[in-house]
């Protein structure tokens, strides 16, 4: 799917001005600053990237911009795309990964990306790929509903079935097969868009990204001072443990990064600093944490809008 040279440079400046956008939304919440540091790719491109750590309201959080140029597409980006193996590529895209302080905020992720396979003017093919998901570990049936609220209103631009499409995408890709259980609540999921045209793909890809403090910030300012102690931080780091084996087995950002050759501290800082396992644990039945897993971690309509849109059927 190709129609016509690919405008790289307003890609690239939407996504650094994105980049600058939540930084500055999370300095604002947090007080404190962001650390950048620049870096070049061997291979062609490179990035910046930008982490705030062990701040009052994010104990860790990663903000960071790519734009990295290969010679050959890696495994994990022509899997899919068999015909294209062996191609160059583009790649561009802002990645999100918050992990916030107090237990009753909750984890966070978020990212947009544009890859490109052959020459960005003379393209063999392009797609737009990204989302955002909610990571909780004490479940709020409000905040749930507002983030799928906001997420279903940034998939307003492709029409009433998107959010269903990609909510359901979300809820499928944030699964942890070996646990048998979900990553957190959902979102988007979205990738391999390329249709129907550049501009309405680029359209979309930038509502999901200006969307994403939208959905997010509400929820740390409401829950930030919430009250916590020694055994909702203890249930806080048993459930980062689930987002460190999703992030380092599944995740194709993870993947793409590792096999392309890209810079290993911005590619891992997604993971959480503090984090614990326990052998064969459970939550009491009818405590809080006990809540997460049955009634929150299973697929959901948080919205009621089930039957599907007649667009759909």
């Amino acid at each position: 799917m190709s129609d016509g040279p690919i405008p790289l440079q307003q890609l690239h400046d939407w996504l650094t001005g994105l980049q600058e956008r939540i930084c500055a939304a999370l300095e604002g919440l947090d007080g404190s600053d962001f650390r950048e540091d620049t870096w070049e790719r061997p291979g062609g491109g490179g990035g910046r990237s930008r982490v705030l750590r062990d701040g009052p309201v994010f104990e860790s959080a990663g903000v960071n911009f790519s734009h990295v140029r290969g010679d050959e597409l890696p495994p994990s980006a022509s899997a899919n795309r068999p015909q294209l193996a062996g191609q160059p590529f583009t790649a561009l895209g802002v990645s999100v990964v918050i992990h916030p302080r107090n237990p009753y905020v909750p984890t966070s992720h978020a990212n947009v990306r544009c890859f490109i396979a052959g020459t960005p003017d003379e393209p063999a093919a392009w797609w737009f790929g990204g989302g955002f998901d909610l990571t909780p570990y004490y479940g709020f049936t409000d905040d749930c509903r507002e983030w799928h609220a906001t997420a279903r209103h940034a998939c307003r631009r492709l029409g009433d079935s998107a959010y269903r499409r990609y909510k359901g995408w979300c809820d499928d890709y944030f699964y942890i097969p070996h646990r048998g259980e979900a990553r957190g609540v959902g979102g988007l999921f979205f990738d391999d868009l390329n249709e129907p045209d550049f501009a309405t793909c680029f359209g979309f890809a930038r509502d999901v990204g200006d969307g994403f403090l939208d959905a997010y910030r509400p929820i740390v300012e409401r829950r930030m001072d919430h009250a916590w102690g020694e055994r909702e931080r203890d249930f806080q780091l048993y459930r980062r443990g689930r987002y460190v084996e999703f992030n380092l087995v599944y995740d194709r950002g993870t993947l793409f990064g590792l096999q392309s050759g890209g810079r290993t501290e911005s590619i891992l800082m997604s993971l959480p600093p503090l984090v614990q396992w326990r052998y064969d644990w459970h939550p009491a039945q009818g405590t809080p944490e006990a809540s997460l897993y049955e009634d929150f971690l299973p697929a959901q309509d948080w919205l009621g809008i089930e039957p599907k849109a007649a667009d759909e059927e």
